[in-house]
Order: C-alpha cells, then sequence, then structure tokens
C-alpha cells in the first residue's frame, strides 16, 4: 500500500559524495533542479577548492543538507548514512555522482517518470538506470567558462550495461556497491539487464555519464583517487581511452533542460517546506487514532511504512514547528498505530522496516515504547525461525547472515525489556 506522498518532506532527493567538484557542482544542481529534484543530501569528502563556497546559497535556501566527511573510501559509508538517516523524509532516493545526470527520455520531471514506473508494480522498491556514456568530444584541455552539458556532446551509440539506482529507501537493507542496493525480503526491483528492465525504464530514463571529460580533467580525477576504492591509483590512461566514446552526437539533454528551466524562471533555488501541509497529512493520516474510533484490525495492516513515516514526521514537526504539548500528544498517537500495525499480517519487509527503525523508536520515553519493543521480540522469534528454515535452500549464505544479524538484535533487545519507559 502506497505512502501518502504529503507526508514526506520531498518527493525526490539525491544522495552524493564529492570532492573538489567547486567547478561542476553548481550546473548539476541547478540541472536537477530544473528536472524537478526538490533536496540534496551532499557528504563532502574534504574538498580543498571553492566546493563548499559554491554549495552555500543551496545549503542556506535549504536545498542542500551539507555533511563534511572526511576519510578514504567513503562513498558505500555515506550513501548507507543518507537513506537511514533520511529515509522517511523523502518519497525516492537516486544515488549518483557529481558526472551523472538523470535524464527522463521526454519532457517530464524526474519524479513524474519514476512515479509512473512505479505505479506499474506494487511491491516495487527501486530500480537500476543505465548509463549512457559521453566521450572527451577529443577535447584536451578543460574549458571551465562552459558547462558540462554544452562541452561534451558526443556520446557512445549503444545504452551501456552500466547503472545506477533510484529507490525508496524504505524498502532497502542496506548498501553495498555504489550501483546496486539491497532490498528487505520480498521487495521487488527493476533490473536493467533484463527485458522487462529495458523495457520498463530504458525508454523513459537515463543517466547521462560524463566520467572523465577532457585529458586534462581525466588526468586530475586520476590523481584524485576513487570515493569507492582505497586504492589511489584506480584510475589509468587505459581506461580513458577505454571510455573515451564519441561515436554519436546527442545534445537532447540541453533541450531538455532549457525547456524545463523555462519552467522555473524568477524562482529560488529552492522552495519552502509547507508545514500547513504536512501537519494536515500527518493528522489526516493518524485521525482515526486521535479520535479513539474503535478501528478493525485490517486498517491497519499494510500500513507500518506508513505509521513509521508518520512517526519520523511526527519527531521532526515536534523538534520544529509543533510546542512541547501537542508534539508529543501526535508523537504518542503515531506509537499507537505502529503498536496496532505491528499485531497485524506483517510483511517480512515491513517487519525489517520497524526493526532497523527501532534504534530511534526506543530512544522515545512513552509507554507505548515498552509494548512496541515487546511485539518486535515477538516477531523477532518469528522471523528468526522464518530465516533458519532457509539455511538450507539456495541462497543460504545471505539467510545466514540475516539469521545472526536478527539472532544479536533479539538478545541485546531483550534488556531493553526492564527499562521502565514513562512519560517525563
Amino acid at each position: 500500500m502506497a505512502t501518502d506522498k504529503n507526508l514526506f518532506l520531498y518527493d525526490f532527493a539525491i544522495v552524493a559524495i564529492m570532492k573538489n567538484e567547486g567547478h561542476y557542482v553548481k550546473e548539476w544542481l541547478d540541472y536537477h533542479l530544473a528536472a524537478g529534484v526538490d533536496h540534496f543530501y551532499i557528504y563532502d569528502n574534504e574538498s580543498t577548492d571553492n566546493f563548499k563556497e559554491v554549495l552555500q546559497p543551496y545549503i542556506e535556501a535549504g536545498t542542500v543538507t551539507y555533511t563534511f566527511y572526511p576519510g578514504v573510501g567513503k562513498q558505500i559509508r555515506a550513501y548507507n548514512d543518507a537513506f537511514k538517516n533520511y529515509r522517511f523524509f523523502c518519497r525516492y532516493m537516486a544515488f549518483i555522482d557529481t558526472d551523472e545526470f538523470i535524464f527522463p527520455q521526454s519532457k517530464k520531471s524526474i519524479v513524474t517518470v519514476v512515479d509512473e514506473i512505479f505505479n506499474e508494480k506494487e511491491e516495487l522498491g527501486g530500480m537500476e538506470v543505465n548509463w549512457q556514456i559521453y566521450g572527451s568530444n577529443f577535447q584536451e584541455t578543460a574549458d571551465y567558462s562552459k558547462g558540462v552539458l554544452e562541452r561534451f556532446t558526443r556520446r557512445a551509440e549503444q545504452i551501456a550495461s552500466g547503472v545506477k539506482s533510484i529507490a525508496n529507501p524504505r524498502k532497502l537493507s542496506y548498501i553495498a556497491s555504489p550501483h546496486y542496493l539491497e532490498y528487505f525480503h520480498g521487495t521487488e526491483e527493476i533490473l536493467a539487464a533484463t527485458d522487462e528492465g529495458k523495457a520498463l525504464v530504458q525508454s523513459q530514463i537515463l543517466i547521462n555519464h560524463y566520467q572523465f571529460k577532457s585529458h586534462e580533467e581525466f588526468s586530475n580525477k586520476m590523481s584524485r583517487g576513487s570515493a569507492t576504492y582505497y586504492k589511489p591509483d584506480f584510475y589509468t590512461e587505459d581506461d580513458f581511452n577505454h571510455i573515451e566514446n564519441n561515436e554519436v552526437f546527442d545534445d537532447s539533454i540541453l533541450k531538455y533542460r532549457d525547456a524545463r528551466a523555462l519552467k522555473k524562471v524568477g524562482k529560488a533555488i529552492g522552495r519552502e517546506i509547507d508545514y500547513n501541509k504536512l501537519i494536515g497529512a500527518l493528522f489526516q493520516n493518524l485521525n482515526p487514532i486521535i479520535s479513539g474510533e474503535n478501528l478493525a484490525e485490517d486498517f491497519f495492516e499494510g500500513k507500518m511504512e506508513t505509521f513509521l513515516t508518520c512517526r519520523a514526521l511526527a519527531s521532526y514537526l515536534k523538534e520544529n514547528i509543533l510546542d512541547e504539548t501537542r508534539g508529543a500528544f501526535v508523537e504518542k498517537a503515531t506509537l499507537k498505530a505502529i503498536q496496532a500495525a505491528a499485531l497485524t499480517n506483517l510483511s517480512v519487509a515491513d517487519a525489517e522496516l520497524l526493526l532497523s527503525e527501532l534504534p530511534n523508536i526506543l530512544k522515545l520515553n512513552y509507554p507505548e515504547v515498552k509494548e512496541i519493543l515487546n511485539i518486535s521480540l515477538e516477531i523477532l522469534a518469528r522471523m528468526k525461525d522464518e530465516f533458519n528454515a532457509q539455511i538450507d535452500s539456495f541462497g543460504k549464505l545471505k539467510f545466514w547472515k540475516d539469521f545472526n544479524e536478527l539472532d544479536n538484535m533479539y538478545r541485546i533487545l531483550e534488556n531493553f525489556k526492564y527499562y521502565d519507559y514513562k512519560q517525563e
């Protein structure tokens, strides 16, 4: 059951980790804003150029959530941090780099295209989107007076097998690769390599990948190293020669960008959050619980994602908008809804989502939290049995891993049974 889209701060967010991308990030942000993206979670991997200065207006406008993220090989950690911390704030998340531009194959916005694809499959968690590789346009030196989209207009003839992903972040289990995401059990994913995936995705949306640009820019990227891997010499001259695809002239993304940008004329680089809309949606979804109606179990069935989203939104509004009394009232209502939903016939994916969100729920000091904890222990025990039964099946290593994680969680949470939750 789809979660009410009015419960989210953002429709579509992009997660990216960047280092010394001051020359490129403004064009990348402005393009995606025109294309319908409304938020960015950007992790700064120790930039030493003017990257933060270029970002500052977007940060101040509330368009960018900025995190300084030092260290080597941090891309996967940044991706996992983003979806775990912000999964209930945006309907969709894309995980891409600054040299990648999401490109709908029509005049529609990105979120409209993604909505249409997701509406094709009820239990869809995410989809892979193929790269369209652009070459160097035979340029040796960098001309930063022009944008990437204007400078590089020649691409490979064939759509590449490489992909990045767009997901419902509430269906994600973890991320172990920049390209492929891992979802909760029973969650469907559109794979770009399948005939079905090609039919559903490639004709509607691609990712233009400007991986190495001019030879000068390639050399700069080579010296910077990879955000994903620890190897400092991840890129080589052979990579540039292999990737340099200039067979076909194609500037269609410029036409798309310019048409979309006309719709944004006079608008700010960000949009204010509509708190009235959020509060209205929250109370509308919780009204039967708040009013004390005697609701049947089927009212709550299939709504775990909705009520967990309500809980995250209620806590956000309590911190930013609502007074303490009203905030606590609505927060408690969301916990009652989660408790009731947990007593229904949960799907495995919904059970996993509840368990993954327990650390945030256990921090709340309400009596309802104790009931959710006790129910979660029962759910954990059932899931352990279910996964244990699958250990001898195909894919048994994954079930062993999941079983051990559940077992560790169960043993830790048992200690919380003795904590006295009460409202202060």
